[in-house]
């Protein structure tokens, strides 16, 4: 999120209390009501000198508060301690407001410089889709092609962990934040901003602004892919990326299960009513594979997510293994295709790369216009 900065930073780290004692003296227009008093802070996040916090307003405030938005930074910046501050304008959606017409895009794409952005999704959350988005992200990165990572999961972001990621980002002149590196991929997450044990507790409009920024307000700069960790489901966020951003295709994750395949139809029925192509399924989990002994057992089954791409007319990308190794390395924050790139699941992950890679080649197309949403 692009934010303003304090380059002399005290010794001293501020509060939740004092950030709030800052953003009361900062009055709604017409009104000497400040905003914590008028009840418009929400989601206030304060680590380690960095401050996220929401101003709850009416779609029809946008245009009056966005300078209070910008004051409430400059006030929360002023804090003895603060480091970086970004806030984010949270409306609910008008029940007026006319649905988006088909063929209409008003608003230009949050990824102008990335050629190509693809979607890694899933039904339900446990289907292993973070780690298969982190290795497929390296995977075309040792490929040779420039590749972003966007960790889409608000709630429950991962890329830090997976990633190996503990530092914060800075900002550039230009005042985004600078995607952090590893493994030769650009990386950007809520996580790098709050706590790992903090409990994001942010309604719908919040999560879908804080979406926006983390696309809009990062210094991406050209890339050749993107992957974005889509959170688990079909609800605004998904719809909010789909809008916003240029998909050239989504891949669906899933387990070999049937009540794991039945949130998968559903993740695949989204994606195709906001008229985004399915690049392929892939069967996480596929089989146990044992390290010891190197015996396959099928635990969830299998085949189930193979056969539901057939059914489905779209690609089937990939079988990954239930192994020990991929659980340990996403673990200690270095993906399998780069702490054991000559074990089968690496070349696994690899011939997945290659596969997605085929079918977006130099992809770029108008963001989808959502119907009847």
């Amino acid at each position: 999120m692009a934010s303003p900065t304090n380059d002399d930073v005290p010794a001293s780290l501020p509060t939740e209390a004092t950030i709030r004692a800052a953003l009361d003296r900062v009055t709604l227009p017409q009104s000497s009501q400040g905003l914590i008093a008028a009840g418009r802070i929400e989601g206030l996040v304060v680590r380690e000198g960095n401050v996220v916090f929401g101003i709850s307003i009416d779609p029809k405030e946008a245009n009056v508060m966005e300078p209070v938005r910008r004051t409430a930074e400059q006030a929360a910046l002023a804090v003895p301690g603060v480091r970086s501050v970004s806030a984010v304008l949270t409306a609910e959606r008008s029940a007026a407001a006319p649905p988006p017409q088909p063929g209409t895009n008003a608003r230009p794409s949050l990824l102008p410089s990335v050629a190509a952005v693809v979607a890694v999704a899933s039904g339900k959350g446990g289907v292993g889709k973070s780690t298969t988005a982190t290795n497929l992200a390296v995977a075309l990165a040792q490929s040779g092609l420039k590749v972003g990572l966007l960790d889409a999961d608000i709630f429950g972001p991962s890329a830090p962990r997976m990633m190996g990621i503990t530092a914060r980002p800075d900002l550039n002149a230009d005042k985004k934040l600078i995607p952090l590196q590893a493994h030769g991929v650009s990386v950007m997450s809520i996580g790098f901003l709050v706590a790992e044990d903090n409990a994001m507790i942010w309604r719908g409009p919040m999560v879908m602004g804080a979406l926006e920024q983390l696309m809009r307000d990062v210094a991406w700069g050209p890339l050749d892919v993107m992957i974005i960790d889509m959170p688990p489901g079909t609800g605004d966020a998904q719809l909010t990326i789909a809008q916003r951003v240029p998909l050239a295709g989504a891949v669906i994750v899933s387990t070999p299960q049937d009540i794991a395949l039945l949130d998968a139809r559903r993740g695949i029925a989204m994606f195709r009513r906001v008229e985004v192509p399915i690049l392929g399924i892939v069967e996480n989990m596929s089989y146990f594979l044992c390290p010891n002994c190197g015996h396959r057992a099928d635990i969830f089954s299998h085949g189930g997510a193979h056969k539901e791409a057939d059914t489905l007319g779209v690609p089937f990308l990939a079988e990954i293994p239930l192994e020990p190794a991929i659980r340990e390395a996403s673990d200690t924050g270095t993906p399998l295709v780069v702490s054991a790139p000559d074990s089968q699941s690496a070349a696994v992950y690899r011939g997945l790369a290659e596969k997605v890679r085929a079918q977006i080649g130099a992809a770029v197309r108008p963001a989808p216009t959502i119907r009847g949403v």
